[in-house]
């Protein structure tokens, strides 16, 4: 079994910000795992389940990941990322389109990090600044105005740091596992956008240079679109970044818009997906599977970040407790200065790959 990425599965992940290893968990996991899940109440808190968490503590990812990114902390927890069978309908999404409006099977091309809010479903009224005000006070602690103590119904802080500089999470790599068949189109893949990381670590690195300030509400990325049809709509990725992704062969929505055209990563059961961080991606609906598409999600970082602070795999905020809880940081130590320097510099802490980024076509 496969300890390690070869130098060509390297050079594919930095090129494209993503790479499937085939048989990366032994099928008794897989089967572990499936058999948890089926036998699971609605009680269940399936996140921090041995079964679960075996899929990358028990299997062949760890060396991998160890080789790829350097020492992290044995996740205690995954995401279930459990797509039931179903058409899209119509419901708004995030992005304040109908479901059923959207091309590529309802994806929803993102940037990972960003607070996302339950979409209104009727179109919103008012002044941008209204809806806004609206937007953010229809979380989970109410109206607490514009505050970085403002958290999403995905759990994820309005603003990382206090001084509402910072509006990403971050970490350096998923690990995807897919515990069934997901080589047919349509039944619930992982969408991604090759390429895409490079361009948005061109943008932070813009929007840094601009005034210090990184994220939605940053230079040139404002987080709220009321040009969409309820109003309301998250701007998952910053314009430059989605243009530059977009010409006359991407399918449209009804309002004439276009959208970038994404890849469908293809798994079969035990196989794994890493995809860097930055990489702009989506889920999708499961239109045409047999059963529920099944991948357990787990989110990884470099442990020299922040050597005290545990990051157990299962949000993307890790500088933040998993409901946005504030950490207690030693003097000298500015977690956002550091997760800013990551963002901008989206290799370093990636200590397997030091070689490819330095091979000429790694030149940034």
């Amino acid at each position: 079994m496969q300890t390690e990425l070869t130098l060509d599965q390297k050079r594919n992940y930095y090129r494209d910000g993503y790479v499937v290893v085939k048989g990366a968990v032994a099928p008794e996991l897989v089967d572990s795992a499936r058999a948890r899940i089926k036998r699971a109440t609605r009680e269940d808190n399936l996140s921090r389940e041995k079964e679960m968490t075996d899929l990358v503590n028990a299997s062949s990812l760890t060396p991998i990941l160890n080789d790829l990114v350097g020492d992290f902390d044995a996740p205690i927890g995954a995401h279930i990322g459990v797509t039931p069978v179903r058409e899209p309908g119509r419901t708004y999404n995030p992005l304040g389109y109908l479901d059923e409006d959207m091309p590529y099977y309802g994806t929803s091309l993102h940037s990972e990090g960003t607070l996302t809010m339950a979409p209104p479903q009727e179109p919103e009224r008012g002044t941008p600044d209204e809806i806004y005000n609206r937007y953010i006070a229809s979380g989970p602690k109410g109206d607490l105005g514009r505050s970085a103590d403002v958290i999403g119904h995905n759990s994820v802080p309005l603003f990382q740091d206090p001084e509402m500089t910072l509006s990403l999470g971050s970490f350096n790599t998923f690990a995807f596992v897919a515990l069934n068949d997901q080589t047919r189109e349509g039944c619930g893949q992982t969408m991604v956008l090759p390429g895409s990381h490079h361009a948005n670590e061109h943008f932070f690195r813009w929007q840094h240079e601009q005034n210090g300030c990184i994220g939605p509400e940053g230079p040139g990325w404002p987080r709220l679109d009321c040009e969409v049809p309820n109003r309301c709509g998250l701007v998952y990725v910053p314009g430059p970044v989605f243009d530059e992704f977009v010409d006359e062969t991407c399918d449209r929505s009804s309002d004439g818009r276009r959208w970038p055209r994404p890849t469908a990563v293809m798994l079969e059961p035990g196989d794994a997906i890493l995809i860097h961080y930055q990489l702009t991606h989506s889920g999708s609906f499961n239109v045409n599977g047999t059963e529920a598409r099944k991948s357990i999600i787990f989110r990884i970082r470099n442990k020299r970040r922040q050597p005290k602070i545990l990051v157990p795999g299962t949000h993307d905020h890790p500088d933040r407790g998993e409901r946005g809880e504030w950490f207690e940081y030693e003097e000298g130590n500015n977690p956002w200065a550091r997760s800013k320097h990551a963002l901008c510099n989206m290799w370093d802490e990636f200590e397997g790959m030091q070689d490819v980024v330095a091979e000429p076509q790694g030149q940034n």
